[in-house]
């Protein structure tokens, strides 16, 4: 087993790796400021979606480059992680939101959105 050594990897690499890891750091963080300052439970699950999303697209993106470069084959693990992340994600936090959703309703609050299948009766 090879261990990781930095010098071997190439500088258009490094630059280009860690730019995207940067990014994906940076979409991450933007996340949990929403997820932090936003109001309603509602408005705090839409932020973390999409910087979950494009933060560890862009991290896996940049580990890929960095690790495929400086091994000299192709590196296709974090292929993987970025898409159970990327499906994970939204599908769990739409479900959260159903269940709010239906929650507000049934306990009749008065920030809960009206239900749309009414109108068509």
């Amino acid at each position: 087993m090879t261990t990781f050594d930095a010098a071997e990897v190439p500088l258009w690499a490094a630059i280009l790796g860690s730019a995207l890891l940067l990014l994906g750091a940076g979409l991450t963080l933007i996340g949990t400021f929403g997820l932090v300052r936003l109001h309603s439970f509602y408005q705090r699950i839409h932020a973390p979606t999409l910087a979950t999303s494009w933060g560890a697209g862009g991290m896996a993106l940049g580990s890929m480059i960095i690790f495929t470069a400086s091994s000299a084959r192709p590196v296709l693990h974090e292929v993987l992680i970025a898409l159970f992340v990327t499906v994970t994600t939204p599908v769990t936090l739409m479900m959260l939101g159903r269940a709010a959703l239906y929650r507000d309703r049934s306990e009749h609050n008065p920030g809960a959105l009206p239900d749309q299948t009414d109108d068509l009766e």
